[in-house]
């Protein structure tokens, strides 16, 4: 498949490269900010958050814009594609970036459980997305969506081709961000022996195509062991962040103590899936340990995506049961589930202390 894009677009994507050449600005540790005055726009005086943010680049432990101001993103993510990739759409994303406010997409492709490995054609899902949020003027997460596999190391070979194309059609976009490997998890998958070589080889893969997108580490433990990146960091490398994920009913305030260290270590995180429930996906909506995340976040500048948009009548995700079985977007509340209604006010900024 060819993708084509504006002179305009492209122009844009230049401007941002240059900028980010020529900027002296440093950018300090985030100040606090409050989530009831949150003004994160998808689209701000006719501009999309691309073209006002450009190339993002990592300060400290601190994600900035390509003139080095913090900023924090806010999305969804899909569910696994294999399952519910027709929500991967333009229509879904516009109206998710319109109407809630989203500057951030999270495509989520599986590897194993009917996933990318043994069904490759998912892939064309994947894409879908990126060249979605290219169209849109958002940001997207690639996500390679290691989860049953537990190991990244056992589908590296996979991933080095992946990423090698990817990187190599979409090197020169502002858009893309990379998490490389979602929530390696197992007792023996460890940080020193499985999961920092994995990214000690796909990190250079995507450098040589895309030298200044930002790239995304998992950790042991579902992404949930900052501690031992802490340890060890990757070096030689910029740009470079680690995942945390969480689910508020399950990880409360424990977690924001997790994050607070890592901080301190000069540790980078970014909350590439998170959501309102119990880690199972159900158990009901947490709200007020929701609200309490949030607003730890927003202080801290940690961009984020919650887990995801779909139909199947879980508890985290934001569609009632078989609800916009077309995947058309344009939902109104009654398509919406207490988690969806809560995260749309979130990100239209309509939540009050």
């Amino acid at each position: 498949m060819k993708f084509s894009h504006s002179f305009l677009y492209k122009s844009i994507v230049l401007a941002s490269a240059l900028a980010i050449a020529f900027t002296l600005t440093a950018c300090s540790r985030a100040p606090k900010v409050d989530v009831s005055g949150d003004t994160h726009l998808a689209m701000e005086n006719g501009l999309t958050v691309v073209e006002r943010y450009g190339f993002l680049q990592v300060k400290g432990t601190t994600l900035c814009d390509q003139n080095g101001n913090p900023v924090q993103l806010r999305g969804m993510s899909s569910h696994g594609l294999q399952w519910y990739g027709k929500f991967a759409n333009e229509d879904v994303i516009k109206f998710l970036r319109d109407d809630w406010n989203c500057q951030l997409w999270r495509a989520a492709m599986y590897l194993g459980s009917g996933g990318y490995i043994g069904n490759p054609v998912i892939k064309n899902r994947l894409i879908d997305s990126v060249e979605a949020a290219i169209s849109l003027g958002m940001y997207v997460l690639v996500d390679w969506h290691v989860l049953p596999d537990c190991d990244p190391m056992l589908y590296v070979k996979q991933a080095e081709e992946f990423f090698e194309e990817i990187s190599s059609t979409y090197g020169q976009y502002p858009n893309i961000i990379y998490e490389i490997c979602n929530e390696p998890n197992g007792k023996n998958v460890t940080w020193k022996d499985n999961i920092k070589p994995y990214a000690e080889r796909i990190i250079p893969i995507i450098r040589k195509n895309a030298p200044n997108n930002i790239i995304v580490v998992g950790n042991p433990r579902w992404s949930h062991d900052l501690k031992s990146v802490a340890k060890s960091p990757i070096k030689g490398q910029t740009n470079i962040m680690y995942t945390y994920h969480f689910y508020a009913g399950s990880t409360k305030k424990e977690g924001h103590k997790d994050i607070t260290r890592a901080l301190a270590k000069g540790v980078p995180v970014f909350v590439t899936e998170w959501g309102t429930t119990k880690d199972s996906g159900d158990g009901g909506v947490f709200e007020k340990d929701t609200l309490e995340w949030m607003d730890f976040l927003a202080r801290n500048n940690i961009s984020w995506a919650n887990w995801s948009v779909n139909n199947k009548g879980e508890d985290s995700g934001i569609l009632k049961f078989n609800a916009d079985r077309n995947a058309k977007g344009n939902w109104t509340d009654k398509d919406l589930s207490d988690s969806g209604k809560l995260l749309r006010k979130i990100l239209r900024n309509e939540v009050r202390k």
